[in-house]
């Protein structure tokens, strides 16, 4: 994946983690694959740092749903 592909690819995943819910049409299951495959690629500090604050932000929705 080039560096432009995954700066899109992680702003968009940017937005989409900040708008979901646990009870939206997409399982959260969809966007942890999504983050998983992003995160294989990153390259840089910065980037591994926004993909941590994606997991997290992720991760709390899981627990909300197994809640």
């Amino acid at each position: 994946m080039n560096h432009q592909q995954l700066e899109r690819d992680i702003e968009h995943l940017e937005r989409v983690i900040s708008h979901i819910s646990a009870e939206d049409g997409i399982p959260l299951s969809y966007w942890r694959s999504r983050i998983d495959v992003v995160s294989g690629a990153v390259r840089v500090p910065a980037q591994a740092s926004r993909i941590k604050r994606l997991n997290a932000a992720l991760s709390a929705l899981e627990m909300r749903q197994k809640a």
